[in-house]
């Protein structure tokens, strides 16, 4: 059964033109790749939009599946997804990152935590590798792959947003 089969295996089927298995990867991956990119965002129909775009790319860029590992190489098209849309939408980007100082209020009718305003307050590097590693359990040595650099460094820079983002989410309370 195919279910029981890695990411990495049905992932190589979805390269050799097996898109019906792109399905149970669907199943598997989505409601992370759209709460990675909700907590980066926090625009809910953004995300939503963005999760579908992934998963397009997914297919697209198939034939570049070079037979790594899947989470590593969908998170990375979900980044570079959100920062390509950042890019082209700077004046949306602006507005979201004034929106996300302000503590307390609304963004889109949605109340927001005060951990995910403390989140919002850090850099969006920063929040990245935290949204990474502690709300999606990817491992260091995965964020490393998924942003170009190297395990020590993530590390590093994950502690060091960690002391930011606890002092900025003391001061909110």
């Amino acid at each position: 059964m195919k279910n029981n089969k890695s990411d990495e295996l049905l992932m190589a089927e979805v390269a050799q033109g097996n898109l019906d298995v792109l399905r149970i990867l669907f199943d598997r991956h989505h409601v992370h790749i759209f709460n990675f990119l909700y907590k980066m965002s926090g625009n809910r129909m953004l995300s939503e939009d963005l999760t579908q775009d992934v998963f397009y790319k997914v297919i697209k860029y198939r034939s570049s599946y070079n037979n790594g590992k899947f989470l590593s190489w969908v998170f990375t098209i979900a980044r570079n997804n959100l920062k390509t849309h950042f890019t082209k939408n700077t004046a949306h980007h602006v507005d979201l990152q004034k929106v996300a100082y302000k503590t307390g209020e609304k963004q889109n009718d949605e109340d927001y935590s005060h951990l995910q305003c403390a989140l919002n307050k850090l850099e969006m590097s920063d929040r990245e590798i935290i949204i990474m590693n502690r709300f999606q359990d990817i491992r260091y040595s995965e964020i490393a792959k998924i942003t170009g650099s190297t395990e020590g460094a993530v590390k590093t820079k994950a502690s060091r947003a960690l002391k930011k983002l606890k002092k900025i989410y003391l001061e909110s309370i």
